[in-house]
């Protein structure tokens, strides 16, 4: 071999070794911006994980929050009612003071229950049961539309006569759905108590082939005849939190794509309508 083909064959080792060495930086140059690459994208997995976990905290905290307002809400204007009712005729009146304050008592109780009940699904006890040792025998089932007759006497005993229609035929319905409408009729009736000054409600309920239908109504001054009463002061308890209820309700309605409106009647006092879609009928009798 001539010294022209033992300088080509050095010049070829020089430029394989080159190339070797140019593979070589590319090489980890690639694997450095691949690391680059899954660090990004982990800690993005990481962020999006906080995220997400914040987004189910916060929900988590608004959902208690309404079920704690929806809870105290009602059976505390129910006993402040009925409070003073008995005050007001305990002279005069003994008996139906006593009445009075038997349904206190009982919408306390009923607080209580339905409070443990929650805190109980929030922190259940080590041994499983629900709330205290002393009362965990006494919990209800969750509120829904087959339990109506209780609320609807506790609000008629405190003052507001309600008339109650049924159309349709009813049927289980999913829990989710059967609790807010349970919690829409006790809202209405609740505000309606504590606002309408008298008067009378009606509660129709009317099960569709593809939606559930709510609506409460209430009588009171109309607004076209000039006979509304003069504004009242709010009680401390009402100041700073007018409409959360019906908001709540409208959260919880909306996530099932239903609608709920609330507004005053012009022939007096207000009307609380909600339609919730239905997938498909469900019989009442099937497990």
């Amino acid at each position: 071999m001539g010294i022209s083909g033992t300088g080509g064959l050095i010049a070829a080792l020089v430029a394989a070794c080159a190339a070797v060495g140019w593979l070589g930086v590319a090489l980890v140059r690639a694997r450095r911006l691949h690391r680059k690459a899954l660090e990004d994208r982990r800690w993005l997995l990481e962020r999006e994980r906080e995220s997400a976990a914040r987004t189910a905290v916060d929900t988590e905290r608004a959902r208690i929050a309404q079920e704690l307002h929806d809870i105290v809400s009602h059976n505390v204007s129910v006993m402040v009612v009925q409070a003073g009712a008995a005050r007001e005729v305990l002279d005069t009146l003994p008996d139906e003071a006593a009445a009075a304050l038997l349904a206190v008592e009982g919408a306390g109780r009923d607080a209580m229950t339905e409070l443990r009940h929650l805190l109980g699904l929030l922190a259940p006890s080590q041994d499983g049961a629900d709330g205290d040792d002393d009362s965990a025998g006494a919990l209800s089932p969750q509120p829904s539309l087959s339990r109506l007759s209780p609320l609807i006497d506790r609000i008629a005993f405190a003052g507001l006569p309600v008339e109650v229609r049924v159309s349709g035929e009813p049927r289980k319905l999913p829990a989710g759905i059967d609790l807010t409408a349970y919690r829409i009729v006790q809202e209405a009736l609740t505000n309606a108590l504590k606002h309408a000054g008298g008067g009378k409600a009606e509660v129709t309920v009317r099960y569709a082939d593809h939606c559930l239908r709510v609506e409460v109504l209430n009588s009171g001054p109309s607004v076209l005849a000039g006979d509304r009463p003069a504004p009242r002061e709010p009680a401390p308890e009402e100041q700073g939190g007018a409409g959360r209820g019906l908001l709540g309700l409208r959260e919880r309605v909306a996530v099932y794509g239903g609608e709920l409106d609330a507004r005053r009647r012009l022939g007096g006092g207000y009307r609380v309508r909600a339609r919730i879609p239905l997938d498909r009928p469900i019989p009442l009798d099937r497990p």
